[in-house]
């Protein structure tokens, strides 16, 4: 298969190549397209073929529920079967934007999209490329992120061609993305609303319109094996790079003098190790691989360069990698989430 690439300015729209993205989903082909969070590999939602295709794309387990995306509010009634009243409020509130709600699903909605499960998982991104593809196509459009299944989630579309050329028939290059990180995923479907995967839209924020939410337990932990994993990103290995991560959880200058032990440890195994690090803390390490994600005084930086670092180690071809850890910020569950995962739950605690 030839992947066609087509650049399109944000701020000069074509609305050929959007139309041209339409016309292969609604014809059941896969198309690479930018929202807010990150790219995503959108298909028919509606067409149980087109969303098998993307779990071919992806190499993604089949009980990994896809995302619907839409464009409208309309859009959601016949894909949900109950929409409570906290629902519309969130939905009020944050779309479009970068929060998920799963909900109660129709028969309209195949289970080869949701993952064999009875409720649907539905966002409205803001992107205006991601929501002018979606009015285009005609259809909810069921989107994953664009990259091979357990690999950082692609905010360029450099990375969507490092992963997808020659798998997909189209990917739309608008760019680097605004936040960095999925969206966040808030359960609907069962009375109390409950973050499975903490974003962008923070627990707070969801509090400040419901007054009640809860984080589910498997969020930042392990699933058990044999769970149906109700989310995108709560069972499987998610957003790693190829090299062995661990993160040091610590005061920043606590875990700093840490790596920097594991740092001379790994050198005296002749193994290369990296270092994700941030403006405040670059100076101390004498790693010729370190990567600054971004400032502890703006955490969305962060956020922002998370997996485009991650990837940055891959092309390093780096043995290991030693990661600070996030906390007391805004934005810290969203990070800490992916980064934990990407490190498969390995974390030094480091003493005082």
């Amino acid at each position: 298969m030839i992947t066609k690439v087509v650049k399109i300015d944000e701020s000069n729209i074509s609305r050929e190549a959007v139309r041209e993205a339409g016309r292969i989903l609604a014809g059941g082909g896969l198309v690479a397209f930018p929202t807010e969070t990150v790219y995503g590999l959108g298909a028919n939602g509606l067409d149980a073929r087109a969303a098998a295709k993307i779990y071919e794309a992806k190499g993604r387990p089949s009980d990994n529920p896809l995302i619907l995306h839409i464009a409208r509010m309309e859009e959601l009634e016949p894909l949900a079967a109950e929409i409570p009243e906290e629902a519309r409020a969130l939905a009020s509130a944050f779309w479009p934007g970068p929060m998920t709600m799963i909900l109660k699903k129709t028969a309209a909605v195949p289970y080869e999209t949701t993952g064999g499960l009875d409720t649907v998982a539905v966002r409205m991104p803001s992107h205006p490329v991601a929501n002018g593809i979606i009015s285009a196509a005609g259809v909810p459009i069921a989107a994953p992120s664009a990259n091979k299944s357990g690999r950082p989630s692609p905010t360029k579309a450099s990375h969507v061609i490092e992963d997808m050329d020659g798998r997909i028939d189209m990917i739309v290059d608008g760019g680097e993305v605004g936040i960095g990180l999925e969206s966040t995923i808030i359960d609907m479907s069962e009375g109390i609303p409950t973050v499975l995967r903490p974003g962008y839209i923070t627990m707070d924020m969801i509090r400040r319109i419901t007054g009640r939410v809860e984080l589910d337990k498997a969020s930042m932990g392990q699933m058990a094996p044999g769970v149906h994993p109700k989310a995108p990103g709560m069972k499987y290995r998610h957003y790693a790079p190829k090299a062995e991560l661990t993160i040091f959880r610590g005061r920043p200058e606590i875990s700093a003098a840490a790596i920097s032990s594991a740092l001379k440890k790994a050198a005296s195994e002749g193994k290369k190790a990296g270092v994700i690090c941030t403006e405040e803390s670059i100076g101390l390490y004498e790693s010729p691989v370190k990567k600054c994600v971004g400032s502890r005084r703006n955490p969305e930086t962060i956020a922002h360069n998370l997996y485009d670092v991650l990837r940055a180690f891959d092309e390093e071809q780096v043995d290991c990698i030693f990661s600070e850890s996030f906390e007391d910020y805004p934005l810290s569950g969203a990070i800490m989430n992916r980064l934990i995962k990407a490190a498969g739950h390995r974390i030094v605690e480091c003493q005082e």
